[in-house]
């Protein structure tokens, strides 16, 4: 299945409600992660930054409303389930190393993050 970065940032803002109604703070806090990491993705390079025009008051800024504003990167349906792989992947890891240290609870908390974020994978 396609996994478009539309359908899952929708997807993944319905559940961080519905996470947040029931006041579940493993979901919420890998919910917002996930989040975080697809939007911080599809941040521009430095250099896509429009051409500065200039100002005469500031050194760097651009005159006009938006004038610094750039189109975000458009992320395909490979690049986005790599991303939920490696936030799935990481926690698992983490879940691995809190088993060992003997933090079961913690180590449950991981796990059941990465379950809750692997189920995005398939939308």
């Amino acid at each position: 299945m396609s996994t478009s970065y539309e359908t899952v940032t929708v997807a993944l803002r319905s559940e961080l409600k519905r996470a947040i109604r029931s006041r579940d703070a493993a979901a919420i806090a890998a919910l917002r992660s996930l989040l975080s990491t697809l939007d911080n993705a599809g941040a521009q390079p430095v250099s896509a930054a429009p051409p500065a025009a200039g100002s005469q008051h500031f050194a760097g800024a651009v005159a006009g409303l938006g004038a610094a504003e750039v189109a975000r990167r458009r992320l395909g349906a490979a690049e986005v389930a790599q991303l939920i792989d490696q936030e799935v992947a990481g926690r698992l890891e983490q879940a691995e190393h809190l088993e060992r240290a003997g933090r079961d609870r913690e180590s449950a908390w991981a796990r059941y993050q990465a379950k809750l974020l692997s189920r995005f994978r398939e939308l």
